[in-house]
C-alpha cells in the first residue's frame, strides 16, 4: 500500500489529470518512503486510480442515497399535497438527472487509460523508462569500461533546466486546489525528481557492478545528464522578466543554468509566471536524451623532495613565444611516471619556491606536490610508491626524488604556510672586478640579519608585479680562492633573489655586494644547499 492520505485525495486527481507520471505524482504527495518509487510504474499508478476511485464511489453512493432519500420525500409529500398543486412544483420535487462529466474529469479519465504511455509533463520521462534496467546497465557498463579502481561511487545527476519551471507550473496548479480545499503544503517539502531517480535507480546500478555500494558520499562520482531539446524554450521567458538572474559567462554555453532558473524562479510573482507559462505543463511528445556517462575520481595528492644536478634544467617547462627552449624539465620528469602509475588524467605541480634554470638544488632538496587529477588508480603501497621513487630516479641523471609518499587535500597547505618567514640556504661562486685578499672578506662573516629593499627583479617583471619587497640575509660566510674569486654561503628569508643581491640589479636591490665590497660583482653559479620546510615527512632509506 502506498503511504498516502486522505488530504493526498486532490492532489492525486490533479496532478494525473495534468498528466504527470505516478513517481512524480508521489513526490508531490511528499512520499519519502523510497521503496514506494522502486515499485514497477505499472502497478503505482493502478493504486493511485484505485485510491481517487475509492473517493469517487463514495460521493456515488453518498449521491445515490441522497437521491433515494430525496425520491422517498417526494413520495410522501406527494401524497400529503392537495391534487390540484401545479406540475412546476411536483416537477421540482422528483429526482434530478446527473450532471455530464466535466473537462478535467475527462482528461483524467483519458489520462488514466493511456496509463504510463505519454511522458511526464514534469520528469519529461527521467522517472518513467529513463530510470529502468537499460539505464542501469548503461551506465554499469560505461564505468566498467573506464576501469578505475574504486570501494564505493555516488551518482550525480545532472537535468535539463526547464524541470524547475515545470515543476514550479505544476506546483501553482496544485498549490490552487489546495488553498480552494484549506491544505497546507510546504513546496519545499516536495520531493526531487534527483532524489527519485537515485532512489530507484542506485541499487539497479550496484547490482549490475557487483555489488559496489552506491553511497551519498564517495571519492568517485559517476555522472549522468539528461537534455531535452524540445522544451529547451520553455524558460527563455524568463530572462525578460528577471534579467538579473541571466547573465552571460564564459564558461557557460548558455545563459539558462539550472542555478539561474531557480533564482528567477524564486523572484518571480505568481502573476507573471501563469502570465507567461502554462499551468499545467503543456505536454512533450518525446522524453529526455542521456548523455554520455561520465566518471569522475576526485584528485590524489603526491609530494615529496626533489634534488636537481644540472644547470640548463628548468623547472617546469620553458617556452618563449610559443618555442620551447629547453627539452625537458624537472616537473616533467617527476610527472611522467607518476602519472603512469596512477592513470590520471592530468596533474598540477606545485612546490617550495623555484630554482632558476642554471641554479642546482641540492641537499635535501626541494619539497615539491602533484595534484593528480581523475586517476583511474588511487592508492599505491609503500611497496609500490618506493618502486615508483627508483623508477623517477633511474630514469634521468638529472633529478633525484626522495620521500615520495600520499598526502591529503588539507596536508598541502603545509607547503606554503609562512613561506616568507622559511630560510633558504644558498652556495654562490661570486666574481668581483677589482682583485681581492682574503681578509677583504671577512667582514660579511660579522654581518647578520642584513634587511634589503629588492624593487622587483628585472628578469621576472614581466610576471611579477613591480613592487618593493623587504628580505633578510640571516647570516653570510666566505671561502676566498684566488684574486677575482670566492665561493659565497647565504642563509636567508624564503623569497630573497639572491643573484639581484649580488650585482645590485641597476640599483634596484639596495644594499647589495657590490656596494658591500666597493666593486662590480657577479655571479658565476648558484647552488640551494637546503630548503627549511619541514614538509613532508622524511621516509627513512
Amino acid at each position: 500500500m502506498l503511504p498516502l492520505k486522505e488530504k493526498d485525495k486532490p492532489i492525486v486527481q490533479k496532478l494525473l489529470s495534468a498528466g504527470c507520471c505516478a513517481r512524480c505524482v508521489l513526490r508531490f504527495c511528499c512520499v519519502s518512503v523510497q521503496a514506494a518509487y522502486r515499485r514497477p510504474q505499472q502497478d503505482t499508478l493502478n493504486e493511485l486510480q484505485a485510491f481517487i476511485s475509492n473517493t469517487e464511489n463514495s460521493k456515488s453512493q453518498d449521491a445515490a442515497a441522497e437521491s433515494t432519500e430525496g425520491n422517498n420525500k417526494s413520495h410522501d409529500a406527494a401524497e400529503s399535497e392537495p391534487p390540484d398543486d401545479p406540475p412546476s412544483k411536483r416537477a421540482k420535487l422528483e429526482p434530478s438527472v446527473p450532471d455530464a462529466p466535466s473537462e478535467e474529469d475527462t482528461a483524467a479519465s483519458v489520462k488514466l487509460k493511456d496509463g504510463e504511455s505519454c511522458v511526464c509533463v514534469v520528469c519529461l520521462g527521467i522517472l518513467q523508462e529513463l530510470c529502468g534496467t537499460t539505464q542501469a546497465v548503461k551506465i554499469a557498463e560505461a564505468v566498467k569500461a573506464e576501469k578505475y579502481e574504486f570501494d564505493t561511487l555516488v551518482l550525480s545527476v545532472s537535468l535539463p533546466a526547464q524541470l524547475c519551471v515545470r515543476e514550479h507550473s505544476c506546483w501553482l496548479h496544485v498549490k490552487k486546489e489546495l488553498r480552494e480545499k484549506s491544505v497546507a503544503l510546504d513546496k519545499d517539502d516536495v520531493i526531487q525528481v534527483k532524489e527519485a531517480f537515485k532512489w530507484i535507480l542506485q541499487g539497479q546500478v550496484a547490482k549490475e557492478l557487483g555489488g559496489v555500494a552506491v553511497v551519498t558520499r564517495s571519492l568517485f562520482e559517476v555522472g549522468v545528464e539528461f537534455t531535452h531539446p524540445e522544451t529547451d524554450a520553455d524558460c527563455h521567458f524568463l530572462s525578460s522578466t528577471c534579467p538579473d538572474c541571466f547573465k552571460p559567462t564564459k564558461n557557460k554555453q548558455s545563459v539558462f543554468t539550472r542555478m539561474a532558473v531557480v533564482k528567477a524562479l524564486e523572484k518571480i510573482s505568481d502573476a507573471k509566471f501563469l502570465k507567461h507559462s502554462p499551468c499545467p505543463p503543456a505536454a512533450a511528445t518525446s522524453s529526455c536524451i542521456p548523455q554520455d556517462v561520465q566518471c569522475l575520481h576526485v584528485s590524489v595528492f603526491v609530494a615529496g623532495r626533489y634534488n636537481k644536478f644540472c644547470r640548463s634544467l628548468p623547472q617546469t617547462p620553458w617556452v618563449i613565444d610559443g618555442e620551447r627552449r629547453m627539452e625537458s624539465s624537472v616537473e616533467e620528469l617527476i610527472a611522467a611516471p607518476i602519472l603512469s602509475s596512477f592513470r590520471a588524467s592530468g596533474f598540477n605541480f606545485s612546490s617550495s619556491g623555484r630554482e632558476d634554470v642554471d641554479v642546482r638544488t641540492l641537499g635535501n632538496g626541494r619539497p615539491f606536490a602533484m595534484e593528480l587529477l581523475n586517476p583511474h588508480k588511487s592508492r599505491l603501497s609503500k611497496a609500490e610508491m618506493k618502486q615508483l621513487q627508483e623508477t623517477i630516479n633511474n630514469s634521468s641523471d638529472k633529478i633525484r626524488v626522495r620521500d615520495l609518499q600520499i598526502v591529503t587535500r588539507e596536508a598541502m597547505s603545509r607547503m606554503k604556510e609562512g613561506e616568507e618567514e622559511k630560510t633558504k640556504s644558498y652556495t654562490a661562486l661570486i666574481w668581483t672586478q677589482k682583485p681581492i685578499q682574503s681578509e677583504d672578506l671577512t667582514f660579511l662573516d660579522d654581518i647578520k640579519d642584513l634587511t634589503l629593499d629588492q624593487k622587483t627583479p628585472l628578469r621576472v617583471l614581466h610576471r611579477r608585479a613591480l613592487a618593493v619587497r623587504q628580505r633578510v640575509i640571516h647570516n653570510m660566510n666566505t671561502r676566498f680562492l684566488d684574486s677575482h674569486h670566492f665561493y659565497l654561503g647565504l642563509k636567508t628569508q624564503a623569497g630573497t633573489y639572491i643573484k639581484e643581491f649580488v650585482h645590485g640589479d641597476f640599483g634596484r636591490t639596495k644594499p647589495n655586494l657590490c656596494e658591500l665590497l666597493k666593486t662590480e660583482t657577479d655571479i658565476l653559479e648558484l647552488d640551494v644547499e637546503s630548503v627549511d620546510v619541514d614538509w613532508p615527512p622524511s621516509i627513512p632509506e
